[in-house]
Formats: structure tokens, sequence, C-alpha cells
């Protein structure tokens, strides 16, 4: 399965975002999907499921539980397509940073003067 098209789900895009703020146990996962999608716990365990054959989480057993994180090697296929593409914003990114950069400057200019 190629990268996007596992990320082409609404359900394991939002999985990695839980994963992303670090390492959680299925249980947590499946209760926070569920809350949110409304699927089955069976269903959670297959998106869950794809993300790990396709190098997007892996999963430890500790005890009775399984905790998954995220796997960066799906991540990394995802970059490395994209990176032909970073042109189109990265010149945009670098604007907005000198445009925060200017104003936070003229805030404590504006704050010394005070």
């Amino acid at each position: 399965m190629h990268a996007f098209d596992v990320l082409g789900d609404p359900v394991r895009r939002r999985l990695l975002e839980l994963l992303a703020d670090g390492e959680q146990t299925s249980g947590d996962l499946t209760a926070a999907i569920r809350g949110e999608f409304g699927i089955s716990q069976p269903a959670v365990s297959q998106h869950l499921r794809v993300l790990r054959e396709n190098g997007f989480a892996r999963v430890r057993p500790e005890g009775t539980r399984r905790l998954y994180a995220v796997d960066q090697q799906g991540l990394r296929e995802v970059d490395e397509w994209l990176e032909r593409f970073r042109r189109f914003w990265s010149h945009h990114l670098d604007a907005l940073a000198t445009e925060l950069a200017r104003g936070k400057r003229e805030r404590r200019l504006k704050e010394e003067d005070q």
C-alpha cells in the first residue's frame, strides 16, 4: 500500500496525530477513536494494523498492554515524495518567518520605549 493510501483514511490520520504526542496504549487509542468516529474496537484494531504493516506505527508489549508509537519509516516515504514540492511553499514560509521576526522586534522596541 502506498503511503498516501494509508494516510488517505481520516481514522488513520487521527491515530497518527494521537501518536505524535507520544506512546499510547491500544485501549487509549481505541477509546479516543471510538469517541470521535463511532467505530468498533475491531475496526480501530484494523486501522492500527494497517499503520503497523506500512511502517507508520510500531507496537511493543508491556505486560498485558500493547503500546503504540510513531514509526518514522512511513513518514520518511511521505517526506521524500513531498521534497520535490517544497519549493512551492518554502519561500512563503521564509517570508512568514521574516515577518514574525520583524513584528517581534517591533514589539520589543515598543516595550523598551515605554
